[in-house]
């Protein structure tokens, strides 16, 4: 019978030096044993952030920090590699390999140094850099583990469309690449180690899935080779009920629907990329969120259905670094098109909108974004409505950065009256007061808004509220 088929991704963390990647490798050889398996590795942790730190170093003319920084990079790969390969002669290709991608980085550089300019095009191949020298050191290692190994940049496997910095994949051309460049080499026993987060256009230009987005790798290659399972080690024992660093009770779920991850990783649970679930839903390949450094939990299993815990809530999860803007005056109950308006202009600057609550009487709309593009919305929603503004049709437009998202996550609450009344009156006895308020039509999560510096004391009193310091 032929072997089960199992794309694993490897997190910036669990790559993060020389031991996390002996460990990673020993998970992957192991695996190897039972499974064809494809590896899809991250950056070292870290290596991201300092890549664009060069780049904007060079933007600014200041090429020498940009090599400085190249240099220490290139250190920390030579020295992760004298650790990880014994024998100078099998180093040798590596080295190379390695120095390769570092020249790449340094032409980069230098030529936005002399330009003071840095394109998208130009950021992404400057952040990819992270994820090509990773790959050579994980398949080095998996070698010298005991299974035959070979890194490969994704470039050749994820065909994406061309925004750069966020592409989106195109799943059957990916499929077709996928397939024709991975499947020989899983017949004859080797396993690929890919880049994580890096694509190319159809033309072959390298794009970036968005930070983050080596989940969102494994997730594609996973459906374009038709795997069994899709495993995502990490550092943390699986999706959690909340942040352990907030709730110290919070427990890992056993098993969750696909649903239930999205809302998580949409509102900010750390876990998971959100768009790491899309590419797997259709082909109902299960998904794993499970522990590098501690590989004999079970962690968490995320599938098509979940399983109940019968309470009906599963998690809870907050955002914070997110600012409130509302749209209002009762001068707006009138004018056509406000709603409309409003979120058109957020859309033309690409500012993803994070909930939505508007008044009955349509007083006021209220919404909420990332801080990092508040200030932007702010300016165009002030433009958008500078004659509504200068005869007191709209009578303001304000801004809230000091506050936060909770969300209530659960497939089962659908059924279950009383979900929201709990959690109000819940958060009222503890004096948390709620500044909005939405639910989903889905109903399988619900959102509040609330004060930023009450974010801890309203998920510790839901946690206690829905009985999930018990969850098993």
């Amino acid at each position: 019978m032929k072997k089960q088929l199992q794309v694993m991704k490897f997190g910036g963390t669990s790559v993060g030096d020389p031991s996390c990647i002996s460990r990673a490798a020993k998970i992957i050889v192991d695996a190897a044993r039972d499974y064809r398996c494809v590896a899809v590795v991250s950056a070292m942790s870290g290596v991201t952030n300092r890549l664009i730190e060069a780049a904007n170093h060079a933007r600014t003319g200041n090429g020498a920090e940009a090599t400085a920084i190249l240099e220490a990079l290139r250190k920390q790969h030579e020295t992760a590699l004298v650790s990880l390969i014994p024998h100078e002669k099998d180093r040798e290709g590596i080295r190379r390999k390695l120095e390769e991608v570092l020249a790449e980085g340094r032409r980069l550089c230098e030529g936005t140094a002399l330009l003071r300019e840095l394109t998208p095009r130009t950021l992404d191949a400057v952040s990819s850099l992270g994820e090509r020298l990773s790959a050579p050191l994980v398949a080095a290692a998996v070698k010298e583990t005991g299974a035959q190994s070979e890194a490969i940049e994704a470039t050749e496997l994820i065909v994406t469309d061309a925004f750069h910095g966020g592409a989106e994949p195109q799943m059957q051309l990916t499929r077709k690449k996928s397939q024709a460049r991975l499947r020989p080499l899983l017949e004859k026993g080797i396993v690929p180690v890919a880049t994580g987060f890096i694509g190319a256009t159809v033309e072959g230009q390298l794009t970036t899935l968005g930070r983050g987005g080596s989940d969102f790798s494994a997730t594609i290659l996973g459906a374009a080779l038709d795997a069994d399972e899709v495993i995502i080690w990490t550092d943390v024992d699986g999706v959690l009920t909340a942040d352990p660093r907030l709730v110290p009770e919070a427990r890992t779920i056993p098993e969750i629907s696909y649903r239930e991850a999205a809302e998580l990783a949409y509102f900010g649970a750390k876990v998971l990329h959100p768009k790491t679930l899309n590419p797997v839903v259709q082909a109902a390949i299960p998904v794993w969120i499970r522990n590098s450094f501690a590989p004999e939990r079970p962690g968490t299993k995320i599938t098509p259905e979940g399983r109940s815990i019968g309470g009906g809530v599963k998690a809870l999860t907050a955002i914070r670094d997110v600012t409130l803007i509302s749209v209002g005056g009762p001068g707006i109950v009138g004018l056509p098109d406000v709603v409309g308006r409003t979120f058109s202009t957020t859309a033309e600057l690409r500012a993803n909108v994070l909930l939505i609550s508007q008044s009955s009487s349509q007083n006021d709309i209220c919404f909420i974004v990332a801080s990092a593009d508040a200030q932007r919305t702010v300016e165009a929603l002030r433009k958008e409505f500078a004659q509504d503004l200068a005869h007191q049709d709209v009578e303001h437009i304000t801004v809230d950065p000091n506050i936060a998202i909770v969300a209530v996550v659960g497939e089962n609450m659908r059924g279950i009256p009383g979900i929201a009344g709990k959690t109000f009156s819940a958060l009222g006895r503890d004096g948390v007061n709620l500044i909005a308020i939405a639910q989903g039509s889905s109903e399988s999560n619900i959102s509040f808004v609330i004060e930023e510096k009450v974010v801890k004391t309203a998920l510790r009193t839901a946690h206690r509220e829905f009985g999930l310091n018990a969850a098993s």
